[in-house]
């Protein structure tokens, strides 16, 4: 049985959970989120508290048991703190800015990259060369940051590029000279 899956889940006094047969509704301060339960599992609230269990002793409810009870704190937590992530840009004469709700990123390329913010997540520029990505879905804040990211990923011989705040680039010595 999973260990993840096994733990508790802690309702927050702010925080409303409504569940309805398969579908999980959680709203706090922040908003709201929703999740579709698998067959699988089943989902029990004690007052406070949550409790996931497994109707059917196979590999695929195991999985899905530390899975939906992941996804769900999840959604507690959003609603009540958010989720943030915080890319820096390296590299001389890379810079982002804001224009209306898209990101406008000039990082080497001959033109400026656009990219437009997914609804319910905010994305602060602060001094051309930090972006932050807040909002309250962990998965959206993630595959946001990451597609930033992506657009120019950090080389290992200079450092240039965009990395997440915490990542560590592991660097390359460089061609010997003569």
């Amino acid at each position: 049985m999973s260990r993840i899956g096994k733990q508790e889940i802690i309702i927050p006094d702010n925080i409303v959970v409504i569940i309805n047969e398969k579908k999980i509704l959680v709203e706090g301060d922040k908003g709201k989120l929703s999740h579709s339960l698998c067959e699988l599992i089943e989902i029990e609230k004690n007052g406070s508290t949550i409790k996931l269990k497994i109707k059917s002793k196979t590999q695929q409810a195991h999985t899905i048991h530390g899975l939906s009870r992941s996804l769900i704190n999840n959604m507690i937590t959003g609603v009540s703190k958010g989720f943030k992530k915080k890319l820096l840009i390296e590299g001389v004469g890379y810079r982002c800015q804001m224009e209306g709700r898209n990101l406008i990123l000039n990082i080497g390329y001959s033109h400026p990259v656009k990219i437009e913010t997914p609804k319910n997540i905010s994305i602060k520029v602060e001094n051309n060369t930090t972006i932050t990505v807040s909002g309250i879905d962990k998965e959206t804040v993630g595959q946001t940051a990451a597609s930033i990211r992506s657009v120019r990923p950090p080389e290992p011989y200079k450092g240039k590029g965009i990395r997440y705040e915490n990542e560590i680039i592991k660097r390359k010595v460089g061609k010997a000279g003569k």
